[in-house]
């Protein structure tokens, strides 16, 4: 007799549910093959299951389109940052703003090299230093820069910050819903198998072909070893054929 195993994926698990409760449905009152608790525990758990994987494919589909849009987010941010700096210091050369005002912006007063902007803590940090300080020098009478201007530069922070948020959102709901599954997995896993456990011990005394295809018609899953001889319609036929011979010898 070949041997069974269990589903190892997800829709695997919904398909093995889906077609007990089905056949369960479907037989007669008094030919009832799975308890009516089972049933209804397996009921439960394939809404749950179903549900919740929905939910995980619809986060996940979310989460990649977002991930695209919170790219270009972070390039754009990134860029109006690095730009804004490089004004400032060619402004400073030019002796259009003193070099102590860098102070105001974190930045070195004999030192022209761009920050770090490479994470995006840098960019947090660096974007509330620069509109910080462009506010602040401009509170002592400074005259804004522009190309870009402080107001353009915030709303892609402000942009950056929000999306951010929304990315650790989608990460949150992403976890939780990997760890309901995780455990609805563990109760698909125990449910199938008492299914599979009754349905199989309900046609244990049927012969082998009849045996293995009641059971496969509750979504049980039988697999051949390496040279394992295939069970067919004759085999049934062959065991008869020996039981009626036994038989017949019995009674000479």
């Amino acid at each position: 007799m070949p041997y069974r195993r269990l589903p190892n994926t997800d829709q695997a698990r919904l398909r093995a549910l889906k077609t007990a409760v089905q056949r369960a449905a479907e037989s007669d009152f008094t030919e009832q093959v799975l308890p009516y608790r089972l049933t209804t525990e397996a009921e439960n758990c394939l809404l749950k299951y179903e549900n919740t994987v929905s939910q995980y494919v619809a986060n996940f589909d979310s989460k990649v389109d977002a991930n695209k849009k919170y790219k270009k987010i972070v390039q754009n941010t990134r860029m109006y940052i690095s730009h804004f700096i490089q004004v400032l210091n060619f402004a400073v050369l030019r002796g259009e703003i003193k070099k102590e005002q860098k102070r105001l912006y974190h930045l070195s007063e004999n030192s022209y090299v761009l920050p770090d902007l490479s994470t995006e803590d840098d960019l947090l940090l660096w974007g509330k230093n620069i509109i910080e300080g462009e506010t602040a020098r401009m509170g002592e009478g400074g005259i804004p820069i522009n190309c870009p201007a402080v107001n353009k530069l915030k709303v892609h922070y402000d942009m950056f910050k929000e999306s951010q948020m929304n990315q650790s959102m989608h990460r949150m709901s992403a976890i939780r819903l990997a760890e309901n599954i995780d455990k609805l997995r563990e109760d698909a896993d125990r449910i199938i198998l008492q299914i599979w456990n009754t349905v199989e011990n309900h046609y244990s005394r049927r012969l082998p072909y009849d045996r293995m295809r009641s059971c496969e018609n509750y979504g049980l899953k039988f697999y051949y070893r390496p040279h394992e001889s295939r069970i067919t319609p004759e085999t049934d036929e062959a065991i008869k054929k020996a039981a009626a011979s036994q038989m017949t010898l019995e009674l000479q």
